[in-house]
């Protein structure tokens, strides 16, 4: 049995979860979220609890068991608390700024970066410019917005010039110091 999977999530109160066919929709005070599920796995709703059961014991079953039950602990988690990345921009010039549903970033190049900011994500600079917090009821685009920016600059070990996770830590690196 998968550890995870077996697990039932918990729905705190004011998280409303209605389940239509295939298709499970997590309602709560942050917004709506919708998802379809695989024939490999039941989703039942039991008192102030969601639990996931698989059909039968193939591999792929066994593995659709833990992912649906932490899609679904997600999903509610999202529109009950909701998810947040925080990006550091470090170097000498480097800046971002929010112009309407813009992000513009300064990142050492001629040309500024801009980026679009995807529908249900809400992205904060704080006032030096050099903070970056992507926020959203969806992990996985919260996730992947935060990645897609950190891409564009790398954070590298020599100076620790880049864009990096607040939590992430960059081993520095000596280089050179030129003593014969």
């Amino acid at each position: 049995m998968s550890r995870i999977g077996k697990l039932p999530v918990a729905i705190p109160a004011g998280v409303k979860v209605t389940i239509v066919d295939n298709s499970l929709t997590v309602e709560g005070p942050k917004g709506k979220l919708s998802r379809s599920y695989n024939a490999m796995v039941q989703v039942k709703l039991e008192d102030a609890a969601v639990s996931v059961t698989r059909v039968n014991e193939t591999k792929e079953a066994r593995s659709f068991h833990g992912l649906y039950r932490n899609l679904i602990h997600n999903m509610v988690v999202g529109v009950s608390q909701g998810f947040s990345k925080t990006l550091v921009i470090n170097g000498v010039g480097y800046r971002a700024e929010v112009q309407g549903k813009l992000l513009v970033m300064a990142l050492g190049y001629s040309n500024d970066f801009i980026a679009l900011i995807p529908e249900g994500i809400e992205v904060k600079v704080e006032p030096q410019g050099n903070k970056v917090i992507i926020s959203g009821i969806d992990k996985e685009k919260v996730g992947e917005f935060a990645a897609q920016i950190r891409k564009l600059r790398l954070p590298e070990p020599y100076k620790g010039k880049g864009i990096r996770y607040e939590t992430e830590v960059i081993k520095r690196k000596v280089g050179k110091t030129g003593v014969k």
